[in-house]
């Protein structure tokens, strides 16, 4: 929806940069001028801030889960080893955490941040209580945490 906006404000400039002549075209186009400036500030910021990248389930059998979603959504999992699988779309992927020593009691949101020392730094100070220390897996490393109210997270940083 914003992209459609932007490319109205867009088409709108060009109309009135035929026109700049004219006092009332000249302030409207730097209004539209604005505009896109403005709307692609908040679009950056937006695309900058932490958000949930990830969504992990406990899963007691992995294979037949692979299975269900496989052949209800579609979803493409790679498997990393015996217990673990996961869609790799770089987008909000889902996991399927097959090890009961490893996996949460509900759906794990994993949620991306730039700088993980920080976030856990931040968890910590604002009230949430660590649950898994920072480790590392095949992609990154996490760590684990509740919120005041006991819900289970995770934050992320994906690294090469």
């Amino acid at each position: 929806m914003l992209d459609a906006y932007r490319t109205w404000l867009e088409s709108e400039l060009a109309l009135l940069g035929n026109a700049s002549h004219h006092a009332y075209a000249f302030g409207q186009a730097n209004m539209a001028k604005r505009a896109i400036e403005a709307l692609d500030e908040a679009l950056a910021k937006a695309a900058a801030a932490p958000r949930i990248a990830f969504v992990e389930l406990p899963a007691k059998a992995i294979a037949a889960d692979t299975g269900f979603y496989t052949a209800v959504f579609g979803w493409s999992l790679t498997a990393f080893g015996p217990t673990y699988a996961c869609t790799m779309t770089g987008d909000v992927d889902h996991g399927l955490q097959g090890d009961a020593a490893e996996a949460s009691n509900a759906p794990l949101a994993v949620i991306a941040v730039p700088d993980l020392e920080a976030a856990h730094d931040a968890v910590v100070k604002a009230g949430g209580t660590i649950t898994k220390p920072i480790f590392a897996f095949p992609g990154g490393r996490r760590f684990h945490f509740t919120d005041p109210s006991g819900n289970e997270l995770a934050a992320m940083k994906t690294e090469p």
